[in-house]
C-alpha cells in the first residue's frame, strides 16, 4: 500500500559518480514519514520515467533533492518529481492505512501536508 508521497519536488542536484540513491531534505522526510535507507519509487513528471532507489537524509531545511549514481542519468536539475514509499499491511489493516502527502513549492518547501 502507498504510505507516503512527496509531490512536486524539484531536482536541485545530481551526482553521477556516487554509489546510488536520492538525497532528500530531512524536513521533508520527517513530514512525509520516510526514513533514511527506505526504498522509494521516484516518478519524473518531465520525462515520465520511474526509478527505485533508497533514501539518504539531506540537511534539514536545505531543500535538497539530489539524484545520485545511475538515477542521476534520468533526471535533470529542475525536473519535477513525485517520490513514493510503500508499506506491507495485513489484509485486515488495508482500510486503516492513511497516506501521508507532502506537497512542495519550487524551492522544495512544504506548502500542504495531508
Amino acid at each position: 500500500m502507498l504510505k507516503s508521497k512527496i509531490h512536486g519536488a524539484v531536482v536541485t542536484d545530481a551526482h553521477l559518480e556516487y554509489e546510488g540513491s536520492i538525497t532528500i531534505d530531512k524536513d521533508l522526510l520527517e513530514k512525509a514519514d520516510i526514513l533514511a535507507g527506505e526504498r522509494v519509487q521516484i516518478l519524473n513528471l518531465n520525462n515520465g520515467m520511474r526509478v527505485e532507489t533508497y533514501v539518504i537524509e539531506g540537511k534539514k531545511g536545505s531543500g535538497i533533492i539530489c539524484m545520485n549514481g545511475p538515477s542521476a542519468r534520468w533526471a535533470e536539475i529542475g525536473d519535477k518529481l513525485i517520490i513514493l514509499s510503500y508499506t506491507l499491511v495485513e489484509e485486515n489493516e488495508v482500510g486503516k492505512v492513511r497516506v501521508k502527502k507532502v506537497f512542495v513549492n519550487a524551492k522544495n518547501k512544504p506548502v500542504k501536508i495531508c
